[in-house]
């Protein structure tokens, strides 16, 4: 890559627009596109020079961010012919990001039809299929035969997002059955299309979530899926691109709010300090106020801690197996939930491992705990005659801390799906802080039953 940017530096500065027209044009759009990141300020000028279909391939794989620069700094003709050869797909995400007076300004370059189809793809909910899906695909009749369908695709497949998969639609565009090129490719021309067709048909509603459009490409291994409205008409297709970006975005979305802050709408280095700080307050501050009930929690067993000084000492020891554990369940259980190995009707079987899982941790750090305790006043007698009611309290309190940390952590996420909330926002962090404040009443609770304080 440095070898890269040396050579169109020296073009540059050259001011060898053929030659550096050439050197680009024999790249892949994906070392194009890490050409523009690594010199931004020559973004404009290396579309200019890239051939129309190039350009608008390296266009529709930068970030959003990266779009927004350049369309402020190129001329008007060039955006209207990046605008109009963009596929409706790419261009409809275009649209969703921008404020709608840009997007108003940037729908006048499109000629009526293509105009028509962008407003009405802009219309679905913004994180439904629609906005995914694209309306130029290949669609063909049942009683057609191999021969008339090879003809129809040299005719119209051009313009098609992908030709990979065809799709049989009836008289009045229901869909009825897609078909893979390869089927057609490998049978006797005069092979009708209703004999190519199995009836296993996988679709997408135009008004699903893209969450559930994603787990459904997991599941199926398509390259291109059919979106239909609830009365099975054809309306578009998903490919399996879009699929990944759209995947791609919500991992950093949850990433970003399991630890505990607002998702970034742009990439980390390019986002404005006081913005950056203003996604990372809001949940600091909650977090904040929270943990200022584990001193209200403490200044209700001041007493105690008054007659048996010694339990302050293990208060950050047991907090933090409680938050930690939380943790881990909590982030288990958002992965799962957004693969789909997890749903909310799976709340009791994950209760039930989460119960066996929390003992058998809690048990476990509970031992290490009471040999630690042991250890210590073996060899220093630090903790005086009263260590084992000192270590049985440390090693039951961790057995039963641990355990409502897997239970808190693994139910939070599943309790906020049933409401309708993302499962993300019940954040490591988030966990960890109700966990200290409860596993602080839990560890007094079970010191002034031991040691009778």
């Amino acid at each position: 890559m440095e070898e890269m940017v040396e050579q169109v530096e020296l073009l540059l500065e050259s001011d060898d627009k053929q030659q550096l027209r050439d050197y680009l044009n024999n790249l892949n759009i994906s070392e194009v596109e890490e050409l523009m990141g690594e010199l931004p300020e020559h973004g404009p000028v290396f579309l200019d020079l890239l051939s129309l279909n190039r350009a608008v391939n390296v266009f529709r794989i930068l970030d959003f961010p990266t779009q927004e620069r350049l369309l402020k700094k190129l001329s008007g003709k060039k955006i209207a012919e990046l605008i109009n050869e963009l596929p409706p797909d790419d261009r409809t995400s275009l649209f969703s990001e921008m404020h709608g007076d840009t997007v108003k300004n940037l729908i006048l370059h499109l000629p009526p039809h293509d105009r028509k189809q962008a407003l009405a793809l802009l219309g679905y909910e913004e994180d439904s299929v629609g906005r995914l899906m694209t309306p130029d695909y290949i669609a063909v009749k049942k009683n057609w035969d191999v021969v008339q369908v090879l003809s129809h695709i040299r005719r119209y497949g051009k313009n098609s997002e992908t030709i990979d998969v065809i799709y049989v639609i009836d008289e009045n565009g229901v869909l009825l059955d897609d078909i893979r090129i390869r089927e057609i490719l490998l049978v006797d021309p005069a092979t009708k299309i209703s004999d190519l067709m199995d009836d296993r048909l996988i679709s997408l509603k135009v008004n699903d979530p893209q969450e559930e459009a994603i787990n459904i490409f997991r599941m199926n291994n398509r390259v291109a899926l059919p979106v239909t409205d609830n009365n099975n008409l054809l309306l578009g297709i998903v490919t399996v691109d879009d699929i990944l970006w759209i995947a791609n975005e919500e991992y950093t979305e949850d990433i970003q709010k399991i630890g505990g802050t607002e998702a970034l709408d742009e990439p980390y280095l390019d986002m404005p300090l006081l913005k950056l700080v203003k996604k990372r307050v809001g949940w600091l501050i909650i977090l904040f106020l929270g943990e200022m009930l584990t001193a209200t929690a403490m200044g209700y067993f001041e007493g105690q801690i008054a007659k048996a000084v010694v339990l302050a000492l293990f208060v950050p020891l047991i907090i933090s197996s409680g938050g930690n554990s939380g943790s881990q369940a909590s982030t288990l259980i958002i992965q799962a939930m957004a693969l789909g190995e997890v749903t909310v009707e799976d709340w009791w079987r994950v209760m039930r491992r989460e119960i066996l899982s929390g003992l058998l941790l809690g048990v476990t750090l509970g031992v290490i705990g009471f040999f630690r305790i042991f250890m210590w006043t073996l060899f220093s007698n630090i903790y005086g005659p009263h260590w084992v009611p000192v270590g049985l309290t440390v090693g039951l309190a961790l057995v039963g801390i641990v355990l409502w940390g897997s239970l808190a952590g693994s139910m939070l996420p599943l309790l906020l799906k049933r409401l309708g909330l993302d499962p993300a926002t019940s954040s490591a962090p988030f966990v960890a802080t109700l966990v200290d404040v409860t596993g602080l009443i839990i560890y007094f609770t079970i010191a002034v039953s031991i040691m009778h304080i």
